[in-house]
C-alpha cells in the first residue's frame, strides 16, 4: 500500500470536514440545551419566589393569625375563656 505525504486527497478533505461539521453540530446543540436548562431553572426559581410571596397573602395573612390570638390571649386574660378552651381555639386557630 502506498501511503501520500503532504496534503490530503479529496475524500481524505471531505471527512475531515465532515468530522468538523458533526462536532460543531453536536457542541452547539449540546450548548443550546444548556442554555434552555438553565432559562427553565431560572424561570421555576421566579415562579417559587412569586408564590411564596403571594402565599401569605392568599390565606388571609400572618398578621391575621397573630391579631386572632391576641384576641384569644384578651379573652382568656379576662376569664371569659377556661384553659381548655383557650387551648383548643388556639389549636384550632393554628391548624
Amino acid at each position: 500500500m502506498i501511503r501520500r505525504v503532504g496534503r490530503p486527497g479529496l475524500l481524505g478533505t471531505m471527512a475531515r470536514t465532515a468530522v468538523i461539521a458533526g462536532t460543531a453540530g453536536a457542541v452547539n446543540r449540546s450548548m443550546n440545551r444548556a442554555a434552555d436548562n438553565r432559562a427553565q431553572t431560572r424561570a421555576d426559581a421566579e415562579a417559587y419566589r412569586e408564590q411564596q410571596q403571594s402565599a401569605p397573602a392568599a390565606g388571609g395573612g400572618g398578621e391575621d393569625v397573630i391579631t386572632k390570638l391576641d384576641q384569644l390571649a384578651q379573652l382568656h386574660a379576662s376569664g371569659a375563656l377556661t384553659d381548655e378552651e383557650f387551648a383548643a381555639a388556639k389549636t384550632k386557630l393554628l391548624a
